[in-house]
């Protein structure tokens, strides 16, 4: 088995592997997945070259942000295919949807005291790099966060970029590299024979049973979170993933070019819950799509100089779907990395576009509206009112109607830093993709940020892109998306501490 490459691997602490550990620990909080896993991979590894069980604990915590009945159910459907396959594997899986608070960090602690080196995943968003991070200070043995989230490892860029020209000239020099860097087939028969685990006394720090994972909506209702975003009805899990990807390969990238634009269509990937949760990686989803194109990368352009066409010598499907996969995708990655502090903030907007904003920001609004009536697509707006209804009833938006969603609330909004405000609590509430470094991408970008200046200056928006509504219904096909999410009285639903 190829070994992970260095520069995925992170140490979280100067800690050194404990010689008499009883086992290798992969704590899983991101890469949600069995296959396809750097950090799996890693842990394999360290399980082997020590001679000790690999053990894989996936916990669920109650007391996020935003911690809901959809969120939970997506993760814990990806549980349940984990109990399932890791009964005939020769590894321990411990899997634990937390009651109350605390009792995760708990177990864990549990576990950390008899491990002889732990791997879990870096990811850069969200609450899990301060998660990692106090790991790391408790820690008295070695613990590894890698980065399994893209093709390109997330810090092998020395800058932060401001463009998607300037990214996908970066992903033209550096992924050629990457190629050969592939995770690797995980070698189960090689693990050593799993031993038996304790665990606390506490019956809330113990390994939730396959019964509930099986019964999520019960367990669900006992726990302590917002119970006012139910399920989407979108199944979790890797299980799912792989379906969806199948479906999207074979029947949607034939006509990605010409559909994907037109809510009327079924031309997304409709990828993004699974990629956000790590129920489906980065490189399988390329290699889907590349072996449908029959693809080499002796057809990789020999300079792209950041071109969005041609250069990967694919159809021009292909060619715009990967763009979306990998610059844009990894471009939000990259900024979580470079500017931990300030990528989740009105900050992260760049100063042209800050500057031109605050010189609007006492322009009056043609209306105004409260995140109540934002979160309950009670606005003037059909279009917009039809995309939030999409959103709190699906978990998901089409991917076109988010960027006019973004800017109507910049417009509908008191200051710009209201605006952002009020998408990161609506979206990450409601989309089972929120949450993640491409949503924030998404939030800054109807402010500017990876944009540029555009003309002619306007009321409230000065110099930054304006969409209007009108224009999108001109353009694109609606009307059938129009009358799927007309107004619906169950969709009228109030934020919470609304």
């Amino acid at each position: 088995m190829a070994a992970v490459p260095a520069q995925r691997i992170r140490a979280l602490n100067g800690a050194d592997v404990r010689p008499d550990g009883s086992f290798v620990l992969y704590w899983m909080v991101a890469a949600r997945r069995l296959s396809s896993n750097f950090a799996l991979q890693r842990a394999v590894e360290w399980s082997v070259s020590l001679g000790r069980p690999l053990v894989i604990f996936e916990p669920l915590r109650v007391d996020y942000r935003w911690a809901s009945d959809r969120l939970h159910r997506f993760v814990i459907d990806g549980m349940a295919d984990h109990q399932r396959a890791m009964a005939s594997r020769p590894a321990t899986y411990v899997p634990h949807v937390e009651r109350e608070s605390g009792d995760g960090r708990r177990l864990f602690d549990h576990l950390l005291g008899q491990s002889a080196v732990v791997v879990t995943d870096d990811y850069p968003a969200f609450f899990l790099p301060a998660m990692l991070d106090s790991a790391g200070r408790r820690a008295t043995v070695r613990l590894e966060a890698v980065d399994s989230n893209g093709l390109l490892p997330m810090r092998l860029a020395e800058a932060t970029f401001q463009t998607a020209v300037a990214f996908r000239a970066h992903v033209q020099r550096s992924l050629r590299s990457c190629l050969a860097d592939w995770p690797a087939e995980i070698p189960w028969n090689k693990l050593p024979v799993p031993r038996p685990l304790t665990f606390p006394d506490n019956d809330r720090c113990r390994p939730t049973p396959p019964s509930a994972l099986d019964a999520p909506d019960g367990l669900i209702a006992t726990l302590s979170i917002d119970h006012g975003v139910p399920s989407a009805g979108i199944r979790g899990g890797d299980v799912a993933a792989a379906a969806r990807l199948e479906q999207f390969v074979r029947a949607v990238l034939p006509r990605y070019v010409d559909d994907q634009r037109h809510p009327d269509l079924d031309g997304t990937s409709r990828l993004s819950p699974y990629l956000h949760f790590g129920h489906v990686s980065a490189h399988d989803v390329f290699t889907s799509v590349m072996t449908a194109e029959r693809w080499t990368s002796r057809r990789l352009s020999a300079a792209g100089r950041g071109k969005r066409q041609g250069w990967w010598g694919t159809s021009p499907g292909a060619e715009a779907f990967l763009d979306q996969l990998i610059t844009w995708r990894e471009l939000g990655f990259n900024m979580c990395v470079r500017a931990p502090g300030t990528y989740d903030h009105f900050e992260s907007v760049p100063l042209w576009a800050r500057t031109t904003l605050a010189r609007h920001a006492a322009d009056p609004r043609p209306s105004r509206y409260t995140l109540a009536e934002f979160s309950g697509a009670r606005t003037h707006d059909d279009v917009w009112n039809a995309a939030q209804r999409q959103l709190v009833g699906d978990g998901w938006m089409h991917n076109y109607l988010r960027m006019l969603w973004g800017k109507k609330i910049l417009e509908w909004s008191e200051t710009p830093e209201a605006a952002f405000e009020t998408m990161v609590e609506v979206m990450n509430r409601y989309a089972l993709d929120g949450r993640d470094p491409n949503s924030y991408s998404g939030y800054a970008w109807t402010l500017g940020r990876y944009d540029r200046p555009w003309g002619p200056e306007r009321p409230i928006f000065g110099t930054v892109r304006y969409m209007s509504s009108e224009n999108t219904v001109r353009k694109l096909r609606i009307k059938e998306y129009l009358k799927r999410y007309g107004a619906d009285p169950s969709l009228d639903v109030r934020p919470s501490g609304a």
